[in-house]
């Protein structure tokens, strides 16, 4: 294995300890001293912990494992084992630090800083290949499928886990749940620069077949060839133009990387895509 791969693997296993340790610490240092909920399989873990006493860290390992086994042929190996990794790392810090007493009583403090550290924490693990939610799993998997993205499908999910949070600590922290989930989804947006937005890729390659091949049949995304003339050079080179999600992102570099280390990409954000064959194929 290459040394500059290696350090980018290391890099990467730092930064998903980091971010759980951020999202460890939002939890159980604000939110759940104070009964406020995260959505997805957080949010069931915390109310589930909540009613039974059993650890916060072994319900977001167990609850997440379903998803994980269910989501294995869809979601590729390395979110594979960078989701286990991260949920894996969450779930021990999570019980690291119960014991710490919560940094404030004051409910709307909790649920403001709780959420920002929360969503830093995610942000970081998704900005690095990797989840803490098996709900977001499912939720590829269905926007393969469905014409609802992946935003959509995961709101959706949202609604109804905090809206139990109102039978179960009460419709106050319920609605302060709220709060804590909206100012997390912010955070995380600001720190992956778009939770599900769609993302336009040129790539300038010597192998852009390659490439080309890779796209069409591991992402299931359509590619367009460009023609494209270098200002320096003057040679006429073919430009790849692609749109995919945020979360085929990290997974579309390593890629590239592996074919032409040398490949020339720009990743652009893009606020709306209508027509044309974004929708992404079934692939057998």
């Amino acid at each position: 294995m290459p040394k500059n791969k290696k350090i980018n693997q290391v890099n990467t296993l730092l930064f998903i300890i980091l971010g759980a340790t951020l999202a460890s610490v939002g939890l159980e240092l604000f939110l759940v001293p104070n009964n406020v909920i995260d959505g997805g399989v957080v949010g069931i873990s915390i109310m589930a912990s909540y009613l039974t006493n059993v650890p916060l860290g072994v319900f977001i390992f167990i609850l997440n494992l379903p998803f994980l086994f269910v989501g294995y042929k869809q979601i590729g190996k390395t979110f594979l084992l960078k989701t286990l990794f991260a949920i894996s790392c969450l779930s021990i810090g999570v019980s690291l630090f119960h014991p710490i007493p919560g940094f404030t009583k004051d409910v709307f403090l909790a649920a403001v800083f709780g959420g920002i550290i929360l969503g830093m924490g995610v942000g970081l693990i998704i900005r690095y290949g990797g989840s803490l939610d098996g709900t977001e799993i499912i939720a590829i998997i269905f926007d393969k499928k469905t014409s609802f993205s992946v935003g959509e499908i995961i709101m959706f999910f949202n609604i109804f886990i905090l809206g139990s949070a109102g039978f179960v600590f009460g419709w106050d922290r319920a609605m302060y749940s709220l709060v804590a989930y909206f100012i997390a989804y912010k955070v995380i947006d600001l720190v992956i620069e778009g939770l599900d937005e769609s993302k336009s890729v040129f790539i300038i390659s010597e192998k852009p077949e390659e490439i080309a091949e890779v796209i069409l049949h591991r992402l299931g995304r359509g590619v367009t060839y460009l023609k494209g003339k270098g200002g320096y050079s003057g040679e006429f080179k073919s430009v790849l133009y692609a749109v995919i999600t945020r979360l085929e992102v990290a997974k579309l570099k390593e890629i590239i990387k592996d074919i032409d280390e040398e490949a020339f990409v720009t990743v652009a954000g893009v606020h709306e895509v209508m027509g044309g064959r974004f929708a992404k194929r079934s692939i057998h």
